[in-house]
């Protein structure tokens, strides 16, 4: 369990050194120039290589779930996936159906992820329903202080499955800032993709192309602006998933702009791809499109969100990797509304990040690893545990080779899926070694896993996103002061009589 990387650079978010790194049972104990090799240490060069902090994926949905079927891609694959991309940690969400405990979903996301994956991996916790009672309430509270989940998720969507109110995401937000979670949301307006749905099947579009026109970019736009005016009200964070539009993406840079707690995602699918590919006349390659939010058919949306990850005002890169066979798809065939929503890119984040961002001349090594990894794992409460080389952080390490190139298919990735949203792409940059817990798993194209050897990571609460809070809380209090006054004494009208 010791490995020393040689030679190499390390880069983390703020910092780049010519330096070498020492991890013994499972943590980096050395990060210096010329460390001798201990006796029986496994010695990795990385000459002409980047030593960057594994990478963490804050958005997947292992085996999840959805529309009558499960994502192919379960906690084993997906996470073998994510190795051999240099990712170490992936945080998935446990879903509940309306009505069902959080506990029980929780319980039931552990029990199928703890014997299979083979890096580590937390959870989010997704909020579909709320009673008045407070069980619901009572159940986040739990998670968060007695688990370390410390981020719950609501939907806007998905009208009669998950969907919840506006009241009902107040309610979501109040509870996540008094037990100092991070909150989380699915934005896109709800009822207007059911009635746009119902629209485009009533014209006879029953194709792929039918689910990106039933939900363009202002419905999108709506909501997520919706949430943080909801958030800001509240004064708590609010984290938005899966930015897909230049509309939604503007509605986050306007609230930053307001000085509100807003935090946002970009995906490697709306860095590496686009919604054209919804219209191609095969049906069942436009169908492996189909996610939600959809991929827009603006082709300059790549680049426009790759520029606000530049400006930090999108901050991390997940995958919302959910994938389906072809014979799932198909189950939409005839109703687009019934094409299981889900692509891949546990295995291909970071390249797709590399070739988009730094191959492109548009972001910085330093700031690659902070959107694929540091920004994560602050704002999800686990740095430096994670998302940093340093003595005293978990061994999680990608040694990076930016002279690598790979054509990516789905004849070579690690995922059980059958198809590939990126098949065909020339990439830049890959994970030529991934370290995780201190054992090299993936090496130049093959994998060394163990199941189960990844371990749950509670996480902390009240964490980066809460800074401040207390104060903005005082500055309000001072703004909605009464005004003392004189009462009024004049006369008072009385409905109930007659003039």
């Amino acid at each position: 369990m010791s490995v020393l990387i040689k030679n190499g650079t390390v880069v983390n978010a703020d910092l780049t050194e010519k330096a070498d790194v020492l991890c013994i049972d499972g943590k980096i104990v050395q990060v210096a120039p010329n460390i001798e090799a201990p006796a029986g240490v496994r010695v990795v060069d990385a000459t002409d290589k980047l030593v960057v902090p594994g990478g963490i994926d804050p958005h997947t949905h292992c085996q999840l779930p959805f529309m009558g079927t499960v994502a192919v891609d379960d906690f084993n694959h997906g996470t073998r996936a994510a190795v051999a991309g240099g990712t170490t940690m992936i945080i998935d969400f446990a879903i509940p159906s309306k009505g069902d405990s959080l506990m029980a979903a929780y319980n039931k996301w552990r029990s199928w992820a703890d014997p299979k994956v083979v890096c580590d991996y937390s959870l989010h916790m997704a909020v579909t329903w709320w009673d008045e009672n407070g069980s619901v309430a009572s159940e986040m509270e739990e998670l968060c202080t007695k688990h370390g989940v410390s981020s719950f998720k609501v939907f806007m969507a998905y009208k009669y499955v998950f969907m919840i109110n506006d009241a009902q995401m107040l309610e979501v937000f109040h509870t996540c800032k008094k037990i100092g979670a991070l909150a989380q949301v699915h934005a896109e307006n709800g009822d207007a993709v059911y009635e746009g749905q119902a629209r485009m099947l009533c014209r006879g579009v029953t194709g792929p192309e039918g689910h990106v026109m039933s939900r363009p970019e202002d419905v999108e736009a709506e909501a997520t602006y919706r949430a943080l005016v909801l958030g800001n009200r509240v004064n708590t964070p609010v984290h938005i998933v899966h930015v897909m539009s230049k509309m939604a993406c503007d509605s986050v840079v306007r609230a930053r702009r307001e000085g509100w707690i807003a935090f946002a995602e970009a995906i490697a699918a709306g860095l590496g791809t686009d919604g054209t590919n919804c219209w191609h006349c095969n049906w069942r390659f436009a169908a492996a499109f189909v996610m939600g939010p959809p991929l827009r058919p603006d082709p300059t949306t790549k680049e426009y969100l790759m520029r606000h990850l530049a400006t930090g005002d999108l901050q991390v890169v997940g995958t919302d990797n959910c994938t389906f066979n072809a014979n799932q798809k198909a189950m939409g065939k005839d109703n687009f509304t019934k094409i299981p929503n889900g692509v891949n890119g546990l295995q291909d984040r970071m390249s797709i990040v590399w070739e988009k961002g730094v191959y492109a001349g548009i972001i910085t090594p330093q700031q690659f690893v902070a959107v694929t990894s540091t920004n994560a794992a602050k704002l999800f409460g686990c740095y430096p545990q994670k998302g940093r080389v340093a003595a005293g952080s978990d061994a999680d390490i990608c040694v990076w080779d930016p002279n690598s190139v790979r054509t990516i298919s789905a004849k070579t990735h690690f995922h059980a899926v059958d198809f590939n949203i990126f098949e065909g792409m020339v990439v830049h940059g890959n994970a030529f070694v991934t370290i995780s817990r201190g054992k090299v798993v993936y090496e130049d194209g093959k994998l060394f896993v163990e199941n189960g050897s990844g371990k749950f990571v509670p996480r902390d609460r009240f964490g980066f996103a809460f800074q401040g809070i207390a104060e903005r809380d005082a500055a309000r209090d001072r703004q909605e002061a009464k005004v003392d006054r004189e009462p009024y004494s004049g006369p008072v009208f009385d409905p109930s009589k007659k003039e």
